[in-house]
């Protein structure tokens, strides 16, 4: 199956706990890498959604931006300084004392001197918020695969249109390349006319002998053989299940590999030419692969 590594995904989750926002953004990378953004409060949960990701991408540089905001109308929190309250009713005591008072030391006198009771942030249970978080992170990442699963289908097409061109090219070589050993002996027989200005005999049996030798020499059917078994198990990668993007590389260095000894041995100017097509192809095949996971 052919995805493609570069994609954009957002999803929101919203419940009584919290709401949750998710951007993910993937681009071309050799290997998996995570990049994560999340509150300060909440990094105990990056391991947790490292698992997350990488059960579901194989590969790709994957950036994921997780925003949190608590519901409106949380309930405010009060802290109670008690070393102020126990020093401020000891004061409180001692004027008592001191003027010989018998009121009693009344919790508004308590609580209003400044600083015993003081605002501050709830304890929150952070543990509460992961069901919200998991199930946004969740569907981002279903969002994200399917737009890379839409890039791949694109992608395949074209592999697919390029991979026939090549296959076409390589059935017109070896078609062109029969005859191979009379081409030789012939333009063999040319070559020792011109030079010997026709005053020599020529022994047919070495001329046929050296055609052979060059010949072999010459001799790209190994090749194609391994060309179009390569191009077969390009396309067996493609329609396969599996992430491929790896394994079409290194294939497409096999190829490109077969190609250039195929140039470099052939004999005929049109040979050459159609090479040098296929060489473009592949190229153009190799950028196209740096996308697919």
């Amino acid at each position: 199956m052919i995805q493609s590594m570069t994609a954009f995904a957002r999803a929101e989750q919203v419940s009584d706990v919290c709401s949750a926002v998710c951007e993910i953004r993937s681009w071309n990378s050799r290997n998996l890498d995570l990049v994560l953004r999340i509150p300060p409060g909440f990094l105990n949960m990056e391991e947790k959604l490292k698992a997350m990701i990488s059960a579901r991408l194989g590969r790709g540089r994957v950036e994921v931006h997780l925003q949190l905001t608590e519901p409106t109308g949380r309930a405010s929190c009060f802290v109670v300084d008690e070393s102020v309250a126990d020093a401020w009713f000891q004061a409180l005591n001692q004027l008592k004392d001191r003027f010989h008072l018998n009121d009693p030391v009344t919790l508004d006198l308590l609580a209003g001197y400044t600083g015993v009771i003081k605002s501050g942030e709830p304890v929150l249970d952070r543990d509460s918020f992961w069901p919200t978080i998991e199930i946004c992170v969740s569907a981002a990442l279903d969002n994200l695969i399917a737009m890379r699963r839409r890039e791949g289908d694109h992608l395949h097409g074209d592999l697919s249109s390029r991979l026939m061109m090549i296959h076409g090219e390589i059935d017109w070589i070896e078609k062109e390349s029969d005859g191979l050993l009379e081409l030789i002996q012939n333009r063999l027989l040319e070559r020792i006319r011109v030079l010997t200005e026709g005053r020599v005999d020529i022994d047919p049996g070495r001329l046929a002998q050296e055609a052979a030798y060059l010949a072999d020499r010459s001799d790209i059917s190994e090749e194609l053989v391994r060309m179009k078994g390569h191009v077969a198990q390009f396309r067996e990668i493609m329609d396969g299940m599996e992430p491929g993007g790896r394994k079409l590389n290194f294939l497409l260095q096999e190829m490109l590999r077969e190609i250039n000894t195929i140039g470099s041995k052939t004999e005929k100017m049109g040979v050459s030419h159609r090479v040098v097509g296929v060489k473009a192809e592949l190229e153009k095949l190799r950028e196209q692969v740096q996308n697919i996971e």
